[in-house]
């Protein structure tokens, strides 16, 4: 059983790889390439922890944050006019109910197998942060994500500018303890920048349409069954880009990379496509 907010085998993995990486990149690479206390080694090296800093923060923020519980006296209002979507079982028509937490499931709502609870607007369970991807911790493991991959990246061209100097200059000044800081650091990073790149695409896509990891095998599965009668599908909770955008990451652009989430809401209804629209003043 998962229990969430203790650290875990992987979790320790990621901090010990973070404090390495850290510990080669700028103690070794930048040390030996640029020298740490000129202004240039001090500036990549500033710039470098800055991204290391903010991945570490969002990454803890995400292993212990909750990532949104139904409250137990939460009761779906099927006669809300202002809630035109109520999701409903696959068999039956009726609405979803957890027979495991004993509760009605909120629209987006999941029960975790793992954490043994329902998660409001789950996305996925992460066994690296011992704790499921839900409403309230998305951003935050979303923004990790990108200042894992920003730093890998940054990690890298230091890495490969270190190699590219003069060869000759090289075989003086790096001694052999350095030399193998560098392959394990290469070793590491190549593999850990493209999964994480890989993830950061993956869910980019997943915010321009305002989906979640199941809400797209779901939808995969809806547009072949509406396909088979003749319908189209549609995903309710697609509002357009900018909207979708802000759905995630918040209306101030200005906090969409902090770990900042006060405008998320309570994670029990979210407006959909089908939501009657402000309306404008009738002549």
């Amino acid at each position: 059983m998962s229990r969430r907010g203790y650290v875990t085998l992987p979790i320790i993995l990621v901090l010990a790889t973070i404090a390495y990486l850290y510990y080669a990149t700028v103690f070794v690479v930048i040390d030996e390439w640029l020298g740490l206390w000129t202004a240039t080694g001090l500036g990549n090296a500033a710039v470098f922890t800055f991204f290391t800093l903010m991945a570490v923060a969002n990454y803890l923020i995400a292993v212990f944050r909750d990532p949104g519980r139904v409250p137990p006296s939460f009761m779906p209002d099927v006669e809300d006019a202002e809630n035109p979507i109520h999701e409903i079982k696959r068999k039956g028509g009726d609405l979803r109910y957890c027979q495991k937490c004993s509760h009605y499931k909120p629209p987006r709502t999941h029960h975790c197998r793992v954490c043994k609870s329902c998660i409001l607007r789950m996305d996925h369970h992460c066994v690296w942060i011992n704790n499921c991807v839900g409403h309230e911790n998305y951003k935050v493991f979303i923004i990790f994500v990108l200042y894992g991959v920003i730093a890998c990246i940054y990690s890298m061209v230091l890495l490969v500018g270190n190699f590219t100097r003069d060869p000759q200059k090289d075989q003086v000044q790096s001694s052999d303890s350095n030399k193998i800081t560098y392959l394990i650091a290469g070793i590491i990073l190549c593999p850990l920048t493209l999964a994480l790149s890989i993830l950061l695409g993956w869910h980019i896509y997943l915010i321009l349409q305002n989906k979640t990891t199941i809400e797209y095998h779901e939808g995969v599965r809806a547009t072949w069954l509406a396909e088979k009668v003749g319908n189209m599908y549609r995903h309710p909770y697609d509002l357009g880009v900018y909207e979708n955008l802000i759905s995630v990451l918040g209306p101030n652009m200005f906090c969409w990379f902090c770990p900042v989430s006060n405008y998320k809401g309570s994670g029990l209804r979210f407006r959909t496509a089908f939501d009657t629209p402000i309306s404008t003043t009738l002549p």
